[in-house]
């Protein structure tokens, strides 16, 4: 009877038995699939689908089992949520080729998250997480590894691989896999042997069988072993392994220094994966050594890092009885030893095999299996069949580690303890226990395991501890009768219960153990059967039993019946209420772990009995438990008894009795039962209990967790709790100074006379005192007083874990004072020590960023007491003035500035998914016309940039090329219709060559506005070639065939508007291959556009995910354009890249770059132009010799035989020499390698011409036939080599201020010499010569004229008509158009000097030297209307240049008036130019501006080359495509100011400071944003000042990083306005704001604030709703008027001082002094809150900190402290007047004080910090009969001098002799 006893005493009751199902087996019926299963499974399957309902379950189960046709199988895991700890489960379940991967929990219904199909069925499907190594970065950090989240599904053939970002890979498998299993480095795969594989002959090596694969697209390598030597094979026992990164080199010799990464195990559903096969797991290229063990199930263990294959070896897959199999293993002692691993390998080595690499590419295995222990072997007979089927990990209630293992045939589990070594570098093994069991499962959630014994009963352990039965209500017991007999292995387990057995005997142990019956209980909570339990138990052989336990996720177990149903339950936790847990985690921590462990299963039983919780509540049953384990007899205990007689006893009860109401309703008094005295103080404590001898340690960490408990201030109810077990054990440790702390701090609760049990003094002797333990009380408000008032201060101690916060608090008042405080844990006695932070002025930054790290949020701040919190407040409120732009987002978060904590969140996101500004959707009007390309600007941004005018609309209006033009032409009577149509015609043709022109400036506009959607094409707005003729608007077309209109003309037109549509498209946008792709037109004439689209997403950079295979087709096809746009595109994506692909991709393109034996192919000159520009973009700034020395022969390529290189032969030097040029940019004289070429020579040579030099080199061949076209002799022909010569030296030479190779350049200065040289190029020499020259180009007229020689400059302007020139030999012809062509040069150069800089004063140069070539009556000789227009057109482009993105005004009207013309000799190119000027000035929409980098520069004379085409398809001198390459010199420079509060932009003043430089002094600016910021790398920082905002620094003397990453997002900058301020469009002066200001300088008016003010101030909700609820007066407010005003004033001042989480704090303060003056105060808590308050503002650190910055502070301009001190001190000094002297006087002599006196004297006790009597008789005041005498005492007591004060009287004894 006593065995049954026990039995009952420790069951365990599980709760919340649910029948379960997988869910995807339900949901398959309903899967789309299933019909095709039906159809392919055999018949009976399909009756699983057709049986629903409750009654057919049971039956279709068995079916399931019976017909193996559908295999199922499932697992479960924990659910992992990224938001907070949700609880549920995930389920990955399997059936023929589906696979359904559900989530769900109790709370809520499963869904299915995913849901695959394959084509084969599935062998096994698993979780596995890949990491993919970042080294990108190029950090060391740890954390730079991005994990992918993934399921794979294994086929027989291959394995798919599916993240959930919507990644799908497919590995093909080399071989048939056995299975499979998830590492955290990826998966391994078993091989499995075919029975009919042959033994492989002596010196083969046999095939490896373990593989790994680290991420889906790596190879699978053969997995090798690490070891000492070789590894023999033992039979039958359990051997572990690590798993590590195995060097590249692959040889165990190399193996030794691999780092020990370590491998989670994941666990599978038991046993059903084959787990006999070899373990020969070594590549038989590259390592010998191996193991003969197989991997079985592995455990899944976040905790455990340290093991990845586990495994039972055994024989061969042959089959037991085929020993033979054996000689695979090759135990022959001939075998090579490691050593020689180095020698190569012999062919025969290889296996022929398959799926072997061939030796040439040999597979390096990645990773590497170590071995770390195996079971040794008692009885070799006896083991002879034992596979382990089960393996996992589990951790005892202690933190102890054991790894189980299920041997099936044993019926044994067995457990070995494993732990770290101290130095972390290897794990150590205990001895193996073994448990009967014939099933188990770990349950994680509460560190125990599930054993299924024999007898069928399911026991908890943890550890190897037993902690007793689990009671499942509903499932009936197994019989007791049966539970000694441990069933033989091979008595079927179906025979434990017959048919025979009478019903009643098995239900008897049910009532024995006074358990409820379960047949209620089955009915009620389970609904397993519709039929009655008698029956089930009838003709279901008598009841169920269990059969097995599967899937443990967290506490929740599913089990297995007998009758094939699976139910599932939960074990309960080992405690609920957060106070028992902290108690029970801190005795944990302080006990010998044997006895902790005996502790909690104690604790575990009595909590979890069934019957469930009983009607104690869960700390009084923890209470009586431990005081029953440290000795108590708890049933005679006052306190612990029956809650009734506690509640008589209770204070309230006798306060109620005495109430008149009780008597009014003539309430009888309840009489007590009261026990006598005597009987009371005899009880004594029983010392053999498990915790007597640590019962002080057990009071002291008890104590620790009573201070961590006061500093959340949620958890008052538990301190309450936790204050009378202390006092107990005070008591009866006798530990006066605790009583007197605890009295101090609850007066109320804590009694005088108490009941107290004697420990005797033997018995004292057995307690264990621990070292940690003070006699003095650690309080952590004592100890953050002393810091305040700078005394020093002893460590104070906290237990690891379960104090964080005390050390927290702790440690930020040491870093307050800037000293390091060691910090002792109790249980190690060493103690930590907080690194001392130096610099003082930024304490509080490091403290804030500190708190951080630790994980430190507001909540928690929130939750500290106000006294406590506010050290830490007031360093946040120093903080959020003056933060630096960097701080991660949750430093900003805890300052509480919004604006940064938006930005520091949108900065760690990917670019990708910047958050861009709302572009106005274009309203329905607007969307119904026909699209001009110009819709999708940011309108909101734009509208604040340029706010007074509609310039954006003129803009719009000026280059839509989409709709009509309007063809004015009168018709003069004499001319006939015919000839009125024909000028239409003609008319309308000259406009068109305006309307081709556009598209270019429109890219520029409209430049990377859009963000394309991914399932649409991009929409090209139509290029519209048609016009209206007015008054009837009748349409004029060119095609009617009534005049001659050139071929092709729109074909480069289109290819404008193709690149224009494509500009639009942001960097940022997610664009794929699949959807370039996608965008090509259907309609052949569509290809022009589409050709430059296709540039266009490379100028932008997209153009790298178009797949290789996709090129190679628009390559084939031979379409001009497209090859053109693709090149130049696919160029400018590699900028500077040398990327090998992409040159040979040019080099096709260019005959020069192929070897001289090539075929010759047919590419289109046009092509050539294009590549070789390409060929200058990837290898830009490389000084690559061999493309160098190509470049430089092509810029002179003679013509050669029939007609090659007869044609444009102007554009293709001109390429040469940019490319070339690129290729050197900057490099100057320091061209490495190069001096052979002599660079500059040749090309000096090329630009003033002379013998054409022999071509040495491999293309000698090619041009020794001459051209039959074009006669040249042996001269260099300037015309064609002048340009790109002179461009080359430029970028070559750019920057450098190289004199020698600037004086080349100079301009002629005889008139013999200027006839040599073309006007045209004289532009370009100026120009080359300035860019060279940089540091000397100087914005002001006088720099511009002194580039023209001087005998241009005498006889050019100041000549009268009617004067002749000085000397006959002066052409003036001549000398007028070098003049304008130079002074043309110089500006460009001004224009490429200052770009993007918006400089005033190259502004006004330029614009005076715009108006000065236009023609004056003066000229005597004009230039010629042609040279005229070019020059003004690059004056406008360098205007344009100088104020890109600025939009200004007189630009503007400049590029308008040239709109304008278009009759005469306006043509195309011209056009070209001044629309290019009117993008430029708005480029990408204000939003971008150019850079004057190299790069930036180089591709700049590519697009602004000055000379521009006559027509459309003009390409002879440039190429029109390289007009684009501007995108290369953007750059976003537009910072928009963005309303943290209501999300749009707004305006901001910013403060700009420029870095000194050689021409000004560091200056600061002050710019209204939104605004174009000046180039980077000339700024130093940037602030936004306030007063209107808060204000924001950003440092670029740090880096430029931040700043770059906020422009490339929309130049979004978050600003938050402060309070009481209005922004700068509502209130654009600040008088609006002047009310707010006259409140806010504290006035009278301060009471009449009137609580509608308060939305001025602040957009917080909450705080609008206080001022609602506490604010404003109601009726019949007479008596709370008065706290109205005060809430008022409150808020009033905590919104004006921006601080508005002060609001409690004020207010917790004002409630405790009214509660002090009613004397309510049952404990002191907030009275020491109110005393660490004024310590804080009176300490010496705060006071220097208002030295130096008086205005600012919490609380600081108030009145509200001094009021509230004054108010307690009067009211402490009313009570001692008023009889509290005669309480505080028997205090002192250390006599018992009245009860009614106890609060207010604790109150004043707190208050005034006095000392114990211990302390105070120690410190001998009672003698003293002087004040001075007293003074010097107390100044060794440490008590303030205001206590002296107060105490003196009483002290000396004659209060007459101090006045109060």
């Amino acid at each position: 009877m006593s065995n049954k006893h026990e039995e009952r005493a420790t069951m365990i009751a599980a709760g919340d038995l649910q029948e379960f199902v997988p869910f995807g087996r339900d949901y398959c019926r309903h899967h789309p699939n299933a019909l095709n299963l039906q159809l392919r499974e055999l018949q009976p399957a399909s009756e699983l689908w057709s049986s629903d309902g409750a009654a057919g379950l049971v039956g279709s189960f068995q079916e399931v089992t019976i017909h193996e046709k559908q295999k199922e199988s499932w697992q479960l895991r924990k659910g992992v949520s990224d938001v907070g700890e949700v609880d549920y489960d995930e389920e990955l379940y399997v059936a023929g080729n589906v696979v359904i991967w559900s989530k769900g929990s109790k709370s809520q219904a499963s869904t299915v998250y995913k849901a695959f199909t394959v084509d084969s069925p599935v062998l096994q499907a698993l979780w596995c997480d890949f990491t993919i190594p970042q080294e990108k970065c190029g950090k060391d950090d740890s954390n730079n590894e991005m994990v992918e989240k993934c399921i794979c599904i294994l086929q027989s053939s291959c394995i798919n691989v599916h993240s959930i970002e919507g990644k799908d890979f497919v590995a093909a498998l080399p071989f048939q896999v056995a299975n499979v299993w998830p590492t955290k480095y990826g998966l391994l795969f078993e091989r499995s042997s075919s029975s009919h594989e042959v033994p492989p002959s002596p010196p083969r090596e046999p095939l490896p069988t373990m593989f790994s694969m680290l991420h889906p697209l790596d190879e699978i390598t053969p997995l090798i072993c690490k070891s000492g030597g070789r590894l023999c094979h033992v039979n039958n026992s359990i051997t572990i392994w690590i798993l590590k990164f195995s060097q590249q080199v692959g040889t165990p010799q190399h193996l030794a220094t691999s780092s020990s990464l370590t491998a989670h195990l994941r666990s599978l559903s038991k046993g059903e994966s084959p787990v006999a096969s070899p373990f020969q797991n070594y590549s038989s290229i590259h390592s010998q050594s191996r193991s003969g063990s197989s991997p079985s199930v592995h455990s899944r263990s976040p905790s455990i890092s340290n093991m990845a294959a586990l495994s039972r070896s055994h024989s061969p897959a042959l089959g037991v009885q085929s020993f033979s199999g054996v000689q695979r293993f090759n135990f022959s002692s001939n075998t090579q030893s490691p050593k020689r691993q180095n020698i190569s390998h012999s062919p025969n080595n290889t296996s022929n095999d398959s799926f072997i690499v061939p030796e040439t590419e040999s597979i390096v295995p990645e990773l590497c299996i170590d071995h770390l222990w195996t079971e040794t072997i008692m009885n070799v007979r006896y083991e002879k069949n034992s596979q382990a089927s089960k393996v996992f990990i589990t951790t005892d209630l202690c933190g102890q580690k054991f790894l189980c293992f299920l041997v099936d045939s044993q019926l044994q589990l067995r457990c070995v303890k494993f732990q770290e070594s101290n130095d972390k570098s290897q794990l150590i093994f205990g001895s193996v226990t073994s448990i009967q069991a014939k099933d188990a499962a770990p349950v994680e959630g509460i560190d125990t395991l599930l054993v299924l014994e024999g007898s069928g009963n399911l026991v908890l352990y943890t550890g190897v501890v037993r902690v007793g039965k689990v009671f499942i209500p509903g499932l009936p017991a197994p019989s007791l009768t049966m539970s000694n007999q441990m069933p033989r292995p091979s008595t079927p387990l179906d025979s434990v219960s017959t048919p025979s057995k009478p019903l009643n005997k098995h239900l008897a142990p049910l009532d024995e153990g006074v358990l409820l019956s379960p047949v209620p209980e089955l009915r009620d909570s389970s609904k397993l059967h519709e039929s009655s339990y008698i029956d089930d138990c009838t003709f279901q052989q008598l009841g169920t039993f269990i059969h097995s336990v599967r899937d443990p996720v967290h506490n929740r177990v599913t089990l297995e019946l007998s009758n094939n149903t699976t139910v599932r339950i939960a074990i309960p936790e080992i405690a609920t209420s957060e106070l028992v847990k902290r108690c029970l985690q801190g005795i944990k921590s302080i006990l010998p772990k044997e006895i902790a462990v005996q502790m909690l299963v104690k604790w575990y039983n009595a909590y979890n009995a069934p019957g469930g919780p009983s009607y104690h509540s869960e700390w009084n049953l923890f209470v009586t438990c431990l005081m029953n384990m440290m000795g108590y007899n708890t049933d005679r205990l006052a306190w612990t008894r029956n809650d009734w007689e506690y509640l008589l006893n209770s204070d309230y009860h006798r306060n109620f009795e005495s109430h008149p109401l009780a008597g009014a309703l003539g309430l009888d008094p309840l009489e007590i039962s009261t026990l006598k005295e005597d009987f009371l103080h005899s009880l004594s404590l029983d010392s053999s209990t498990l915790l007597f001898s640590h019962i002080p340690a057990i009071f002291f960490v008890l104590h620790l967790i009573y201070e961590e408990l006061k500093l959340n201030s949620l958890m008052g109810e538990g301190i309450r709790s936790l204050v009378f077990l202390l006092v107990q054990l005070a008591r009866d440790l006798e530990l006066e100074a605790y009583i007197d702390y605890y009295y101090r701090d609850y007066p109320a609760l804590v009694k005088t006379s108490r009941q107290a049990c004697i420990i005797e003094q033997v018995q004292t002797g057995f307690m264990h005192h621990p070292s940690f333990f003070s006699a003095e009380p650690p309080s952590i408000f004592q100890w953050l007083s002393s810091c305040l008032r700078g005394e020093g201060v002893q460590p104070y101690p906290y237990l690891p874990g379960i104090c964080e916060r005390s050390k927290l608090v702790v440690l930020v008042c040491t870093t307050r004072k800037a000293s390091a405080v060691p910090v002792a844990g109790s249980q190690e006695a060493a103690s930590g020590s907080v690194k001392s932070h130096t610099s003082v002025s930024n304490l509080a930054e490091k403290l804030v960023i500190w708190m951080t790290n630790v994980g430190f949020t507001l909540r928690d701040l929130e939750s500290l007491p106000f006294g406590v919190a506010l050290p830490i407040r007031d360093a946040i409120y120093r903080c959020r003035e003056q933060p630096a732009s960097d701080w991660p987002e949750a430093v900003c978060l805890l300052i509480g500035r919004q604006d940064l904590s938006k930005q520091a969140h949108e900065g760690n996101l990917p670019k990708s998914k910047s958050v861009m500004l709302s572009s106005d959707v274009p309203s329905g009007a607007e969307a119904e016309e026909e699209d001009d390309g110009m819709n999708d600007m940011n309108q909101e941004v734009m509208s604040l940039i340029w706010s007074e005018d509609l310039r954006v609309q003129e803009v719009r209006r000026l280059l839509q090329s989409a709709h009509p033009v309007r063809v004015n032409v009168v018709q003069m009577p004499e001319v006939s219709d015919h000839e009125y149509i024909e000028e239409k015609e003609n008319r309308l043709l000259q406009l068109c060559q305006r309307t081709m022109a556009l598209p270019v400036g429109r890219g520029m506009f409209t430049l990377f506005s859009y963000h394309p959607i991914p399932t649409e094409p991009l929409p090209i707005p139509k290029l519209n070639l048609t016009g209206r003729a007015p008054p009837r608007n009748t349409t004029v077309d060119l095609n009617s065939g009534n005049i001659d209109v050139p071929p092709n003309m729109a074909c480069w037109a289109s290819f404008h508007n193709g690149v224009a549509a494509g500009l639009k498209i942001a960097p940022t946008s997610q664009i794929d291959s699949a959807w370039i792709v996608y965008n090509k037109p259907k309609n052949a004439d569509l290809a022009n556009e589409y050709a430059g689209f296709l540039m266009a997403l490379g100028l932008n950079g997209h153009l790298t995910k178009l797949a290789t295979l996709n090129i190679h087709d628009y390559l084939t096809k031979g379409h001009e354009m497209t090859s053109i746009g693709l090149l130049l595109g696919v160029s400018a994506a590699k900028l500077g890249t040398m990327d090998m692909a992409i040159t040979r991709l040019l080099s096709i393109h260019i005959p020069a770059l192929l070897p001289p034996t090539s075929t010759e192919l047919d590419v289109p000159h046009n092509v050539q132009v294009a590549a070789v520009i390409g060929i200058g973009l990837v290898y830009q700034g490389t000084a690559h010799r061999h493309t160098a020395e190509v470049l430089l022969a092509e810029i002179g390529r003679p013509p050669g035989p029939e007609m090659e290189y007869c044609t444009d032969r102007e554009s293709y030097s001109l390429a040469s020499g940019l490319a070339l040029g690129m290729v050197c940019l900057g490099h100057g004289s320091n061209l490495i390698g190069m001096s052979d070429l002599n660079v500059p020579e040749q090309l000096y040579q090329y630009m003033v011409g002379g013998h054409r030099r022999f071509q040495a080199g491999m293309h000698r061949e090619r041009h020794k036939s001459p051209s039959y076209q074009i006669k040249e002799g042996d001269t260099i022909n300037v015309d064609v080599t002048c340009p790109g010569a002179t461009l080359a030296l430029a970028m070559i030479y750019l920057k450098t201020n190289n004199r020698s190779i600037a004086d080349w350049l100079r301009a002629p200065d005889t008139m013999y010499l200027l006839d040599f040289v073309k006007p045209e190029f004289l532009l370009l020499r100026a120009l080359a010569r300035c860019l060279i020259l940089w540091d000397d180009i100087l914005p002001d007229s006088k720099w511009v004229d002194s580039n023209v020689p001087q005998i241009i400059r005498e006889n050019s302007i100041s000549r009268q008509a009617t004067e002749l020139p000085s000397s006959e030999d002066l052409n003036l012809e001549t000398l007028a158009q070098a003049r304008v062509y130079i002074i043309a040069g110089a500006c460009l150069s001004l224009g490429f000097r200052f770009a993007g800089s918006e400089n005033i004063a190259a502004f006004n140069c330029l614009v005076r030297d715009f108006s000065l070539p236009l023609p004056s009556p003066h000229h005597p000789f004009p230039t010629g209307h042609y040279n005229l227009e070019t020059c003004l057109s690059v004056v406008l482009l360098s205007l344009a240049m100088v104020m890109a993105g600025s939009g200004n005004l007189k630009v503007l009207q400049l590029c308008r008036f040239m709109h304008k013309k278009t009759g005469g000799e306006m043509n195309y190119g011209f056009h070209l130019a001044h629309h290019m000027a009117l993008g430029l000035l708005f480029l990408g929409g204000g939003r971008y501006s150019l850079s004057t980098s190299d790069s930036s520069i180089a591709a700049l004379l590519c697009a602004l080359y000055p000379h521009f085409p006559v027509h459309s398809t003009d390409n002879r001198y440039h190429l029109q495509a390289l007009r684009h390459l501007y995108v290369l010199a953007a750059e976003p420079r537009l910072l928009v100011p963005v309303d943290v509060d209501t999300n749009t932009p707004c305006y901001a003043l910013l403060e700009v400071t420029f870095k000194g430089t050689q021409w000004y002094e560091e200056t600061t600016e002050e710019m209204m944003a939104p605004t174009l910021l000046p180039e980077l790398h000339l700024l130093k920082q940037i602030r936004v000042k306030g007063p209107r905002y808060w204000e924001l620094l950003i440092d670029l003397s740090k880096g430029m990083h931040h700043l770059k990453s906020i422009l490339s997002k929309d130049g979004v900058l978050y600003v938050k306005l402060r309070a009481g301020q209005l922004s700068y469009k509502e209130d654009p002066k600040g008088w609006r704001s002047l009310l707010a200001q006259t409140v806010t300088h504290r006035n009278s008016e301060a009471r009449a604030f009137k609580p509608e003010a308060i939305s001025a101030f602040t957009s917080d909700p909450a705080l609008l709703s206080f001022a609602d609820y506490f604010c404003k007066p109601t009726v019949n407010m007479e008596q709370k008027q008065e706290i109205l005003d005060l809430f008022s004033s409150i808020l009033y001042e905590c919104v004006t001082q921006e601080n508005p989480e002060m609001l409690p704090t004020y207010i917790a303060i004002d409630q405790a002094v009214r509660r002090l003056e009613r004397r309510e105060m049952s404990e002191t808590f907030e009275l020491f809150q109110i005393r660490l308050v004024l310590e804080f503002f009176n300490s010496r650190s705060h006071q220097d900190k208002m030295g130096r910055n008086p205005s600012r502070g919490l609380f600081m301009n108030s009145e509200f402290l001094p009021v509230m001190k004054c108010t307690v001190d009067n009211t402490l000094d009313q009570w001692v007047q008023a009889g509290g002297d005669v309480s505080l006087r028997s205090y002192l002599s250390g006599q018992p004080a009245e009860e009614c006196q106890s609060s207010m004297l604790a109150c004043f006790l707190v208050y005034y910090a006095v000392a114990t009597p211990g302390q105070l008789a120690a410190g001998g005041l009672e003698g003293s009969t002087s004040f001075s005498e007293l003074l010097l005492k107390f100044r060794q007591l440490k008590m303030p001098v205001r206590t002296l004060l107060r105490l003196a009287p009483l002290l000396l004894g004659n209060p007459e002799s101090m006045v109060w």
